[in-house]
């Protein structure tokens, strides 16, 4: 059975550029383009790993989602890579050990994204069966 990845990003091309990307790679693809409707799918789907977006509806509500999951006990170990072009417009650079403590996420990965580099980092994080 393949593995199923939720995407929540509010901009449908970038959604539908890593769709291919990943069911080209033989996963199953879900999204939702907004955080609320995110989590109502998420928690009912309980894919086996999760593609956030930083900056949709407001600046930061992919932290906000971000921090709901990791506080749900039906959903807060699904892996999460947090997708952000905040270092593009900010210059301001995620890093896990330095921020763990404040961003919940297994990794970051910067747009505009790199095919190679999203299979590999959705590989690198997926749970071991």
């Amino acid at each position: 059975m393949p593995k199923k990845i939720m995407i929540i990003d509010d901009d449908i091309d970038l959604v539908e550029a890593m769709r291919i990307t990943l069911e080209s790679d033989g996963y199953d693809v879900i999204d939702a383009q907004e955080g609320q409707k995110g989590l109502e799918i998420l928690k009912k789907e309980k894919p086996d790993l999760l593609i956030l977006d930083v900056m949709m509806g407001t600046l930061d509500e992919g932290f906000h989602v971000a921090y709901q999951i990791r506080n749900d006990e039906k959903i807060k170990d699904i892996p999460i890579l947090m997708i952000t072009a905040v270092g593009a417009q900010t210059g301001f650079k995620f890093d896990r050990q330095r921020d763990e403590d404040f961003l919940p996420v297994n990794e970051f990965i910067e747009k505009p994204i790199n095919p190679q580099v999203l299979l590999d980092t959705v590989k690198r994080n997926l749970p071991v069966a």
